[in-house]
């Protein structure tokens, strides 16, 4: 599956779930770890799981297999590593703190 169509799929699954704030960055031109990242909020650590399963389970049925998920034990931050596309799921404070839109937008100038 091609990088922008997995993004597309995350980003689609994430609605449905009804992720919060979904934003996707493409940070080809800035880092060679990943092609898109894509950060969400869930409204609670249950929610937050329930995303990331929900991310892994779509992007299986693709053929497309999680290289790594980490941080499913507090549910606060959970990353789903899906190789070309990294999906960052958060809730509203640890989003707020870490500001990772900022952090990566700002490798942009």
């Amino acid at each position: 599956m091609k990088p922008v169509d997995l993004k597309k799929l995350v980003v689609h699954t994430l609605e449905e779930q009804q992720g919060i704030d979904i934003v996707a960055l493409d940070v080809r031109t800035l880092t060679s770890i990943t092609d898109f990242m894509i950060i969400c909020t869930g409204r609670s650590n249950r929610h937050v799981k329930s995303l990331a399963d929900g991310v892994v389970e779509k992007a299986k049925e693709q053929g497309v297999r999680a290289l790594s998920i980490e941080g499913t034990g507090t549910g606060e931050w959970v990353l789903v590593d899906l190789v070309d596309v990294v999906v960052h799921l958060m809730q509203p404070k640890a989003r707020e703190f870490y500001d990772l839109e900022k952090l990566w937008t700002s490798f942009e100038k």
